[in-house]
């Protein structure tokens, strides 16, 4: 056996193996990419508010009593993701949690602040206030799939990206009956989501409106011709635009497509052309999508439960890496994550909403970490944590080696 591979190894040509040993994983791809230091720097942030979140939506869990003891917590640490421990994690954010001994119960609970509680209120209120454009956000992602039907699992986990208040069952989808509808779907204890009423008004993707502001801008120059099927790029600082990559993005983007909210006939056999038109008509969905978003950004892993709905079947994630000018992606946190690049200005929305800047807030407190806490300058004893006997008491919980969050 051993000689006849190797005979077989001997009649190969060199270039058969040359080819073999270069292939570029998908692994690889990633990591070649050219790194935004704006968008890295962000999620960087943004990966410990995801941890505060988790934190924050254990102690609201109970409205009655909102706190939660360090034990509990000290359980849930490798599921929270907390590296370094409970106790040493909340004690980076005295602004957002207050750790206190309760000698009744001769045990120690974590409670929000009041400026903490102050912020989730506001989030809550403008979540609320912004119903309205909640409905239209899911009419409109709903009007993108083939059949106007969506998984309501698909839908929940991008709850957060939509805005979507909690009991947005009742207050989204059973207030406006005219619009939603509840429909078992094959599996078993399944829903499906389902535009009930589609409108007959012709939805206007957000390219599409940027294309229109374009060629009315005082002086332009831009040729109707050449804008008609183009979309908004912009490339991280020191990318290397070689020539051949300026031509092909050029040609790209002169590809007529057919839109995110009109039907696409299905061919079993498609050529390279049509197979083109179907990459460019999903990069229009998901920058549709992503415009849909409250924060212009969502996980790759979440926004790839849509894919067969939108009627393609692409690999989502290498979509993204294809046209970087238009999206960027990043693997912090051990989440991929995809921004749209035209909606961001150094690091911040370029046209904010009342949520998102709710949010924002808490992610102040936590890039402020433990700045203007402590006490006559002092750097040993930050102010919310006051006794000797509770100092012991969070040691006791702070056995765990600590490891970089």
């Amino acid at each position: 056996m051993g000689t006849r591979f190797s005979r077989w190894i001997m009649k190969q040509p060199r270039q058969y193996f040359l080819a073999v040993q270069y292939k570029t994983t998908s692994s690889e791809y990633v990591a070649s990419r050219a790194r935004d230091p704006t968008f890295e720097k962000f999620k960087d942030k943004y990966k410990n508010l995801l941890k505060v979140i988790s934190v924050q939506d254990l102690i609201l869990a109970n409205p009655h009593d909102p706190v939660v003891s360090l034990d509990f917590l000290s359980k849930l640490s490798q599921k929270l993701h907390l590296n370094c421990g409970a106790v040493a994690f909340l004690r980076k954010y005295p602004h957002i949690f207050h750790i206190y001994h309760d000698p009744m119960k001769s045990q120690t609970f974590c409670r929000l602040t009041d400026r903490a509680v102050q912020i989730s209120k506001d989030k809550a209120e403008a979540i609320n206030a912004s119903l309205p454009l909640v409905v239209d956000r899911l009419v409109w992602l709903l009007s993108m799939s083939t059949s106007k039907m969506l998984p309501l699992r698909a839908i929940l986990k991008v709850g957060r990206e939509l805005g979507l208040p909690d009991d947005f069952e009742d207050t989204v989808i059973y207030k406006n009956s005219h619009l939603f509808q509840l429909c078992d779907a094959h599996e078993p204890n399944t829903h499906n989501l389902k535009l009930v009423n589609a409108t007959s008004d012709k939805f206007i993707a957000a390219v599409e409106n940027w294309r229109v502001e374009e060629y009315c801008k005082e002086g332009t120059s831009v040729d109707r011709a050449e804008i008609q099927f183009s979309f908004k790029h912009g490339y991280p600082p020191g990318m290397k635009l070689r020539k051949y990559f300026r031509a092909k993005v050029k040609e790209w983007q002169k590809l007529t497509y057919v839109g995110p909210y009109d039907m696409m006939t299905e061919k079993k056999r498609l050529s390279k052309a049509r197979m083109t038109a179907v990459e460019k008509r999903a990069v229009a969905i998901v920058h549709e999508f992503l415009n849909l978003t409250v924060e212009k950004m969502v996980e790759v892993e979440k926004i790839s439960h849509f894919r067969k709905c939108f009627g393609f079947d692409l690999n989502i994630r290498d979509l993204f890496l294809d046209h970087p000018g238009m999206f960027y992606l990043s693997t912090k946190g051990k989440r991929h994550t995809v921004f749209l690049r035209e909606a961001y200005e150094r690091g911040c929305l370029i046209h904010p909403n009342p949520v998102y800047n709710a949010r924002r807030k808490l992610l102040d407190l936590v890039v402020l970490g433990c700045h203007g806490l402590f006490i006559d300058g002092s750097k040993s004893k930050p102010r919310n944590l006051a006794s000797d006997k509770e100092a012991k008491s969070l040691e006791q919980h702070n056995e765990e080696t600590c490891s970089s969050d």
